[in-house]
């Protein structure tokens, strides 16, 4: 009995990982379609969200019969509750990729303000982060959740960057350039969120291996 609730919760780590995985390539088609304006793509990230939406079901389906059934306690409970929320907090990532992808909808047909050099960026952070906080997950790496809650005050910084250009520069000086800037604010606000989610697992990490609540940093609207 105790091996197979074993192989039940490693079957739920490698369906998080997937799931994870999924979110963190939709991040990048997501800013690629963005890029080049690419509506084909863009759309491609908005259909596979499908599919990342049903390893959520699946994956609260099977923690919610573990519970019932299992009636787990101490650090198995603790991991199977923590699995609930960061399968929560993976889905309302790739939901903001889908975001980003509807962005690049909006901006199909029309000649970007300028060449994207800061959202990038701040895609590469947001990648890195849920790339490192799932690997912190999987490895009980306190540290390295730590240094993933860190990293997000770079992406605020590179987000408020964004947002005073855009405004600052373009919009300000000429309100005709709003249609194209919004969106591109809109964007840098997803990939901030995002990294958000990601420092909301890392802080779950925490809490799973230490028992020890970690989140320290104020609330943001989702």
């Amino acid at each position: 009995m105790q091996r197979h609730f074993e192989l039940e919760l490693e079957d739920l780590k490698k369906e998080l990982l997937r799931m994870g995985s999924l979110a963190e390539e939709a991040i990048f088609e997501a800013v690629e379609a963005l890029k080049a304006l690419d509506g084909e793509r863009a759309e491609k990230v908005i259909e596979n969200d499908r599919v990342v939406d049903a390893l959520e079901n699946t994956i609260d389906e099977k923690c919610v019969d573990l519970l019932a059934l299992q009636q787990p306690v101490a650090v198995d409970l603790r991991f199977i509750t923590m699995v609930m929320q960061i399968a929560t907090d993976i889905e309302r990532i790739a939901d903001l990729a889908v975001d980003i992808a509807q962005r690049a909808l909006e901006l199909e047909g029309k000649p970007l303000l300028k060449p994207l050099v800061d959202i990038p960026k701040l895609s590469l952070i947001a990648q890195k982060m849920v790339k490192e906080t799932l690997t912190a997950f999987v490895n009980k790496d306190p540290a390295l959740a730590q240094q993933v809650i860190a990293s997000d005050t770079q992406a605020d910084e590179l987000r408020n960057i964004i947002q005073k250009e855009l405004i600052e520069d373009y919009m300000m000086k000429d309100p005709a350039t709003s249609p194209r800037a919004v969106p591109l604010l809109l964007a840098a606000r997803h990939l901030e969120r995002i990294c958000d989610h990601a420092t909301n697992i890392a802080e779950d990490v925490i809490f799973m291996v230490l028992a020890r609540v970690a989140r320290h940093h104020g609330e943001k609207s989702a």
